[in-house]
């Protein structure tokens, strides 16, 4: 049994008075290979290529590379299957979401006069970067022993395997005052008041308190600060529930120019928004000897709504008549984000059955959010009319991630722990296509290293895909299936009850896209 002090538990109590945690800033930061489908059959090792709407997203100059006018827009299926694991119990689980992921037009001027700029481009598209539609669940019977014990007098407080340590943490240190209701107080009334007066910490002590989930050591003193649980250690029997919907996207606004017949420049200016919805439910149940309280369900609900700004800076460059070289700069997004929160919990024990279901939206101050900057290089061979293939490289280093206002003590305690956390990632993309006649056949591969420091938390990324383009002239229809794998260790809550679900996520994609020259 492993013994946790009212130090640590200090410590970490301090962490979550918040809403936001590092899982967020990584969640933002992240984009998935969306797009085209013959920029997907590619596996995106479009950075040297151009002539591609999506290929516009990682380098800029792209656009200067179609020879006229060109629209596309792209229709996907996303297919998510997962497998968990919690203490040995297996569940698998499948997600299907069908969207439009791309759209836009580029718009190509030629030279009319011997400038040596042979060609200028202008092109708005949108672009879905990520698609966060997921659902997992995660049941078994947890077993860990490990319990939250007073550093003075050794007393066993609370199991640390059970949702109790998570509201026993955030009670810890509290006035009993500031967590309980006055006489006469609904329990929204009450939850509501605590929020805006105390902060969530004193809102998820409230829920704790009144649901007796938690007992203060002196019922009868207003000063209390001292807490136990009413779930005594044992095994608990938990089955947790994950459900996301919602996307990161952007619209482009992109200049590039073609500079004699070699070199190729351009800039994107991004309109970022994010609309992401989750809900986590708990129920969990206890025969543990002493236990006064034996069943609990609690249900969270989070919105979450942004939007940012970006640039891009990018070139090619013909080495050789078949040889190009490309690189792109990508800034930081400077994010704001408006966060909203609901919660439920009901409890059974020897108090009977309470029920509270406060029926109030919390409203988080709004705050900022940066992403790490990223710098690409891409290599291509044409084959003449018959082929070609693609290499992508890049770099994130997740470790700059950064909340603001960064004056503020808990944003600053965020961002430490984002530095030590995350680490820099590289990404490899691979990508070739072969012609007959009106025909492409596509393929690609793709690594992604894990951004995290550990390598454990999220593992690395791998993925393949393949494709088909029919050329009608003017016309073209392009389907692709690209598949990628990564592994999750989860934790359930981010205090309290943080033991890991380990999942095997597989994502796969068929997408259609209808392009044509203008």
């Amino acid at each position: 049994m492993k013994k946790i002090s009212l130090l640590a538990i200090a410590v970490l109590s301090m962490a979550f008075s918040y809403g936001q945690e590092i899982t967020d800033a990584l969640r933002y930061s992240q984009s998935e290979i969306q797009g085209s489908a013959r920029f997907r059959a590619l596996s995106g090792a479009f950075g040297a290529l151009g002539g591609d709407l999506s290929a516009v997203s990682i380098n800029p100059a792209s656009s200067a590379v179609f020879n006229q006018s060109y629209v596309s827009f792209t229709v996907s299926n996303l297919d998510t299957k997962n497998t968990t694991n919690y203490f040995g119990n297996d569940v698998k689980t499948n997600n299907s979401t069908f969207d439009v992921n791309q759209g836009g037009a580029a718009f190509v001027f030629a030279s009319r006069n011997n400038s040596p700029w042979k060609k200028l481009a202008f092109s708005i598209a949108y672009d879905k970067t990520n698609d966060f539609s997921n659902n997992w669940t995660a049941f078994g019977t947890n077993t860990n022993d490990d319990v939250f014990v007073d550093n003075t007098t050794n007393d066993v407080l609370s199991p640390a395997n059970s949702i109790a340590g998570y509201f026993f943490l955030h009670a810890n240190g509290l006035r009993l005052d500031e967590i309980e209701r006055l006489d006469g107080e609904t329990y929204s009334e009450a939850y509501q008041y605590i929020g805006n007066e105390f902060g969530f910490a004193n809102q998820q002590a409230f829920l704790g308190y009144e649901s007796f989930i938690i007992e203060p050591e002196d019922i009868t003193n207003d000063a209390n600060t001292r807490y136990y649980s009413n779930a005594a250690p044992g095994n608990f029997m938990h089955d947790y529930s994950y459900f996301a919907t919602g996307y990161n996207g952007k619209i482009s606004f992109n200049f590039a120019t073609q500079y004699e017949d070699d070199l190729y420049l351009g800039i994107n200016l991004n309109s970022h928004f994010i609309d992401y919805e989750r809900t986590t439910l708990l129920f969990e149940n206890n025969f543990n000897t002493a236990s006064t309280i034996d069943y609990i369900e609690f249900e969270n609900s989070l919105r979450t709504q942004g939007n940012g700004f970006s640039f891009q800076v990018g070139g090619i460059y013909k080495l050789t008549p078949n040889l190009r070289i490309g690189a792109t700069y990508d800034s930081p997004t400077w994010y704001t984000i408006d966060e909203e929160t609901t919660q439920y919990i009901a409890t059974d024990g020897s108090n009977g059955f309470i029920e509270i279901f406060p029926d109030v939206v919390n409203v988080y101050p709004r705050y900022k959010l940066k992403t790490p900057s990223k710098v690409s290089g891409s290599l291509a061979y044409i084959f003449g009319n018959r082929g070609l293939i693609s290499f992508d490289y890049s770099n994130n280093d997740y470790g700059k991630m950064e909340f603001g206002p960064t004056e503020d003590a808990y944003y600053q305690q965020q961002n430490e722990l984002i530095a030590n956390t995350f680490t820099s990632a590289s990404t490899y993309r691979l990508g070739g296509e072969l012609k007959h006649k009106q025909f492409s056949f596509r393929g690609g591969y793709r690594f992604e290293e894990s951004p995290y420091e550990d390598g454990e938390t999220v593992g690395d990324l791998e993925g393949f895909s393949l494709g088909l383009g029919i050329s009608f002239g003017n016309t073209k229809l392009d389907f692709t299936y690209d598949q990628a794998e990564r592994s999750y260790l989860t934790p359930l809550y981010s205090t309290g009850l943080i033991d890991t679900a380990s999942i095997d996520r597989k994502n796969s994609n068929l997408t259609l896209t209808l392009a044509f020259n203008l």
